[in-house]
């Protein structure tokens, strides 16, 4: 990578092809998702070497809870897994951790677990890694604007919508890369992605390597981004 790489200071990741990996390899559904898992962990690593300071990925839609008892139980499992095995590792490399979506559907236990690491993590600031789980773009809009309403806000701007949304301490994502081949964003950061760079690549997300996230990269650094002037 070049020295003259523009890096991007929040990039936003949407994790998709899980089970399409596992289907190809003649694996079960959650053998897919567990790699996407460990790719997720190497992807941090990367992104903070690169020194990328934000990242949001998109673990768990809405939508999501519609799939087989037997693939919403695992997924739970694995958002589980973060609490149990990374939280020490996130406070030892001093990553604040978020979790952004309707955090009321998950288990009350979950819940607990979610803001006790929230708050284990909060006094950080070399990185934060936001998980939407349970998350849903529109729904997240709704949400911020029934918050202001509820606080009396009668002419709502932009600014109340952006202050209200889940990921009012995060920035906007100045890249957002979605992998599998799917070429939409499925509802990920609607509001925030106005003007994100979109990458979109064939690779199934337990494939994406260093190297495909380092020519992403480089190609950011040759776009140029308008912002809308």
């Amino acid at each position: 990578m070049s020295s003259e790489t523009k890096i991007p200071n929040c990039v936003g990741i949407i994790m998709d092809g899980n089970r399409r990996w596992a289907k190809a390899k003649g694996l079960p559904t959650f053998m897919g998702h567990n790699k996407g898992y460990e790719t997720l962990k190497d992807f941090l690593k990367i992104a903070k070497n690169r020194g990328v300071k934000h990242v949001i990925a998109f673990a768990f839609s809405l939508e999501n809870w519609n799939r087989s008892k037997e693939e919403v139980s695992f997924l739970l499992g694995l958002i589980s897994r973060i609490f149990r095995e990374e939280r020490n590792k996130f406070i030892e490399e001093k990553t604040r951790i978020y979790f952004a979506g309707d955090i009321s559907k998950f288990p009350k236990d979950m819940q607990i677990d979610m803001k006790k690491l929230e708050d284990d993590t909060k006094q950080f600031d070399e990185m934060s890694l936001t998980l939407c789980v349970s998350y849903g773009g529109r729904e997240e809009i709704v949400t911020a604007t029934n918050k202001c309403i509820a606080e009396g806000i009668t002419n709502i701007t932009d600014k109340d919508i952006s202050e209200h949304l889940y990921t009012a301490n995060i920035p906007d994502p100045d890249v957002i890369i979605r992998t599998s081949g799917e070429m939409r964003l499925s509802g990920f950061l609607l509001w925030q992605a106005t003007y994100s760079e979109l990458f979109f690549t064939n690779t199934l997300w337990p494939d994406f390597e260093e190297e495909e996230f380092d020519k992403i990269l480089a190609e950011y650094s040759n776009r140029e981004r308008r912002l809308g002037k």
